[in-house]
């Protein structure tokens, strides 16, 4: 059969025509399979090769890179890249390396190898002797910078710390973040004065058990300006000394009157009752205590804390609520009495029944 072309009307094979290309095709026909197999292979080879490139420029021990996931090797590289902004000067060699680590051509621009930034230049010898770690926190909370001394007090090193958020709020309990957050909106507001607060952080899952729980770190620390006055203008950084607080193993069976006192309270937190060994920790006679309020003896920076763990005890589910808390308490003598107080909640009386050990 011929077939001729509507156009010309030229006699035509029948597989052939003058008609534009594809014009023949059945709507809806599909195309030929283009497999993308190879491309996305491709990559991922290219990514992996750039976090191997940004692992080595870690400034860590090889036995500690080794251990790294992708996403904790990317948490630790924006960690150092913060401390680059504020610590342009900080930069270290990595401990691991007796040449130099080269790591292939790549399109991002690092920092100087072979180590990146990481905060202030600080020796192991210098932070020994520090009773705590350092923390250096952005405005929003951001990490920017963990002394490797954390894992003294926390049981967790930097990578491990990350694991959890990059973040100070990641860092501390549940209960403790929005006393952090006030604390940091406080210290925004007057640039330069120093705040100081408590606030229980994870730790290693051996200090966990130990201690019953996060370990009660206090944190002192202001807003200020790590660059030179002559450099460009950077972001306020929140630098601060957090000490770990002496705390007892969660089941010790101490019971000496110059370790702890006990009170009973009502639901208000006035105080019912309290043993004589309070004279001893606190300053006061018994009778002097006796319904007062245990709100008016609470350091003013402890008000919010005492209060959730005070919300928790009265209103939680359960039988026997409990809750704990490293407040500050005011002394007869006027000065300042740091304490882990354990509440708990007795239904059969109704009552609220506390156990105050001293941490000084």
């Amino acid at each position: 059969m011929t077939i001729f072309c509507s156009h010309c009307h030229r006699p035509l094979p029948a597989e052939r025509g003058c008609l534009p290309h594809g014009a023949g095709q059945v709507p809806g026909a599909s195309k030929p399979f283009r497999s993308t197999k190879g491309a996305s292979k491709a990559r991922r080879d290219q990514i992996n090769t750039e976090l191997q490139a940004l692992r080595a420029l870690l400034p860590m021990s090889c036995r500690e890179k080794e251990r790294l996931s992708y996403l904790n090797t990317m948490a630790l590289v924006c960690l150092c890249l913060r401390a680059a902004r504020l610590f342009p000067t900080g930069e270290q060699r990595p401990p691991c390396a007796s040449a130099p680590v080269r790591p292939r051509a790549s399109n991002h621009t690092l920092p100087s190898e072979p180590g990146l930034p990481v905060g202030p230049a600080l020796g192991t010898d210098l932070l020994s002797l520090l009773p705590g770690f350092l923390l250096v926190l952005l405005a929003d909370g951001k990490l920017a910078y963990v002394s490797e001394n954390v894992r003294d007090v926390l049981g967790l090193s930097t990578a491990e710390l990350l694991s959890h958020g990059d973040t100070v709020f990641d860092m501390v309990e549940g209960t403790a973040r929005e006393v952090v957050r006030e604390k940091l909106l406080l210290a925004q507001e007057q640039p330069g004065a120093a705040v100081t607060f408590v606030s229980e952080m994870r730790t290693s899952k051996a200090l966990r058990l130990r201690h019953g729980g996060g370990r009660a770190v206090v944190v002192r620390g202001r807003f200020m300006a790590p660059r030179a006055p002559t450099a460009p203008a950077a972001p306020l950084a929140f630098v601060a000394l957090c000490t770990p607080v002496a705390q007892p193993p969660a089941h010790s069976d101490a019971a000496s009157p110059d370790e702890l006192f006990h009170s009973v309270h009502g639901l208000d937190m006035a105080f019912a009752d309290v043993t004589e060994s309070v004279v001893y920790h606190l300053g006061y006679r018994r009778d002097e205590l006796l319904g007062r309020s245990w709100y008016s003896l609470l350091h003013p920076e402890d008000a919010q804390l005492a209060a959730a763990q005070h919300r928790a005890v009265a209103l939680g589910p359960g039988a026997s609520p409990s809750a704990a808390a490293v407040l500050r308490l005011l002394r007869a003598d006027r000065t300042w009495l740091w304490l882990h107080t354990a509440l708990r909640r007795d239904r059969s009386s109704g009552s609220i029944r506390c156990t105050s050990r001293s941490l000084r």
